[in-house]
């Protein structure tokens, strides 16, 4: 591929035009995409997980705090937050995180450290959820991107059609 960011710009066999093409269209389709040393790949999940017995605890300095740590375990991960919600018996989060990283791994350590720091720092919330429980059990997470169910299915059904020797698999694996 020439001009990829995996390595240094090639010359090319069609001239110096098709390069400059090229990396117009290279910047154009991948500039929302995340880079990893053998990768790239962008990841966006859309994460809901709510208090023990919804109880509406994340007000004033809690939520704020709760949003400090929620920051900061996604920085120490590599995970961007796109946009989130502090709510006061919920949270709400869209991130893109790398694949090397598990949803559930994630939200593991969201819930576990954001409910351990809580506890030790708000005696309030230590008094309420005594068997330090601080978040009820589950979580909600779909995935999002920028391609269709539909526009998939598309290209698969043009794909199998141009490699009609290729063994393939209709239907819902």
């Amino acid at each position: 591929f020439y001009g990829s960011p995996l390595g240094s710009w090639t010359p090319s066999p069609l001239g110096e035009a098709f390069q400059a093409n090229n990396s117009l269209w290279y910047d154009w389709w991948m500039k929302d995409y995340r880079y990893g040393s053998h990768s790239i790949f962008d990841i966006r999940l859309h994460l809901v997980w709510v208090t023990k017995y919804r109880y509406p605890v994340l007000t004033n300095k809690i939520a704020l705090r709760c949003r400090e740590l929620i920051r900061q375990i996604c920085e120490a991960h590599e995970i961007n937050i796109l946009s989130g919600v502090v709510s006061t018996d919920h949270v709400h989060l869209y991130v893109s995180l790398p694949p090397q990283l598990s949803p559930s791994k994630l939200v593991m350590r969201l819930k576990g450290r954001t409910s351990k720091k809580l506890q030790e720092e708000f005696q309030e919330l230590r008094k309420r959820y005594w068997g330090q429980h601080f978040w009820a059990r589950g979580y909600f997470c779909v995935s999002s991107g920028n391609v269709t169910d539909e526009v998939i299915r598309e290209y698969l059904a043009g794909h199998a059609d141009k490699h009609a020797d290729e063994i393939t698999v209709e239907g819902q694996l």
